[in-house]
């Protein structure tokens, strides 16, 4: 076997143990570059100049930021301020997380972040005005994978470097705008066939408590989420969601808070208007809110994404091994045998989206898939990178509602008292599975034949 298809099919094993176990595939990934490297006689300082230590600064510098703003409070006060806006109006709700998930995820901290910040207001909002967990989920998820690419959100940097690296340059705001107005598309979709018109006809009708608290317990079965009678006094709204009381809702902006946001506008501003290093902008930041004790710092670190940290440099130490022993042109031949110029777009988005129904999208799937781009283009004898690299993004992003995925599974976590949480999962399961079919052909219609 030549060290080609060794390498490749370390990639492999590692994509097929990181579906099936908790081992980070980062680590997995490195072990496998330095066995690989060790036999196929490439020194050990060849396998580590591959860790891409610019990208590891920029994520670390950015999540420092942004995991400070959580901490003290920022954007939990910012989102709360959000919900006022819809006055009670059902239907208007469901939007409102869906363009407020997209504002976060899209200004820096990234789609699982902004998640795990909406999904526990929006599922007890979902819960206090009896619109369906399903539907809120959609909305949720598909706002934080929708704004997931900007230039300045921790999937928007792995993605635009890997692009950069092929010599497509400017590239950043239409890898962003495509994923965005894909996974809109696709939201809205789902608002309007799951009964999101219906909401507009009950303006401020708040639903009666649920008489049984289901969460864990329902999920596996114990009785005290079986049984419909386990809690025959059903608690306060206020009681059963503390966030949803006017003291939480109204809370004031202190200066802490605002010295956050103005943090964050001049990152935002920067990055865009004086096109300065995001990563080094972050850092300056952060540092700034620390030395002004706006922000505890070590509880920020703490918070850090360190998991999907080291999986995405782990992961690019052993790409960047198959670029030099030639493993990945042997996958672009693979899928060249698939693909033409026309059906591109279809296949890489459904292979992207199959593999990202059970890894990781951001970590995992887009550093391993995207590199491939060039030779499979070579190898059909033609086609539109930008179209290819654009529907591995939305593919990859649209099955993540699954609650198999880090953004399916904090909104099931988070699924208001009374939910049948079996149900939930059943039907989260199905959209993500499906996602993998209708995301390639949506991509196919709108980046193929549009």
């Amino acid at each position: 076997m030549s060290l080609a298809a060794i390498s490749l099919s370390a990639l492999i094993i590692a994509l097929v143990i990181s579906c099936f176990s908790e081992v980070n595939i980062g680590i997995l990934a490195i072990v496998f570059a330095w066995i690989v490297g060790y036999f196929g006689g490439i020194k050990v300082e060849q396998v580590i100049a591959g860790f891409p230590t610019a990208l590891f600064l920029t994520l670390v510098a950015l999540t420092l930021l942004f995991s400070q703003a959580q901490v003290n409070g920022t954007l939990d006060r910012f989102a709360r301020r959000a919900v006022h806006l819809c006055r009670g109006n059902a239907g208007v709700i469901p939007m409102m997380f869906f363009v407020m998930t997209a504002f976060l995820s899209s200004i820096g901290p990234g789609n699982v972040a902004s998640t795990a910040l909406m999904a526990p207001l929006g599922m007890a909002v979902a819960g206090r005005f009896n619109i369906s967990p399903f539907l809120m989920t959609i909305m949720i998820a598909n706002g934080a994978s929708a704004g997931s690419l900007s230039p300045i959100a921790p999937t928007g940097v792995v993605v635009n470097g890997l692009v950069a690296k092929m010599g497509i340059t400017n590239a950043q705001w239409p890898i962003y705008l495509n994923n965005l107005m894909i996974h809109t598309m696709v939201a809205f979709a789902g608002y309007f066939l799951f009964g999101g018109l219906k909401l507009f006809a009950r303006r401020g009708a708040v639903a009666a408590a649920p008489v049984a608290a289901a969460g864990v317990g329902a999920f596996l079965g114990s009785d005290s989420g079986d049984d419909p009678t386990h809690n025959e006094t059903p608690p306060r709204e206020s009681d059963r969601h503390p966030s949803l009381t006017p003291d939480a809702d109204e809370a004031p902006f202190a200066a802490r808070h605002w010295l956050t946001l103005a943090m964050i506008a001049t990152l935002v501003v920067g990055a865009i208007v004086f096109q300065i290093n995001v990563g080094m902008a972050a850092f300056a930041c952060a540092l700034v809110l620390t030395f002004a004790r706006a922000s505890d710092d070590g509880e920020a670190v703490k918070r850090m994404p360190w998991k999907v940290i080291l999986m995405v440099t782990g992961v690019t130490v052993l790409v960047a091994l198959l670029e030099k022993t030639g493993g990945l042109d042997l996958f672009s031949n693979f899928l060249a045998r698939l693909a033409t110029p026309a059906t591109s777009t279809l296949v890489t988005a459904f292979f992207t989206g199959l593999i990202s129904i059970y890894s990781s999208t951001t970590g995992v799937v887009l550093p391993a898939l995207i590199p491939t781009v060039p030779g499979l283009i070579e190898k059909m004898g033609g086609g539109d990178p930008m179209a290819i690299i654009s529907s591995m993004n939305s593919g990859g992003h649209l099955v993540d509602v699954s609650p198999l995925s880090t953004l399916g599974a904090l909104c099931l976590a988070a699924a208001p008292p009374g939910t049948d949480t079996r149900r939930l999962f059943n039907q989260l399961m199905a959209w993500g599975l499906s996602m993998s079919v209708v995301g390639a052909i949506v991509c196919w219609i709108v980046f193929g034949l549009l």
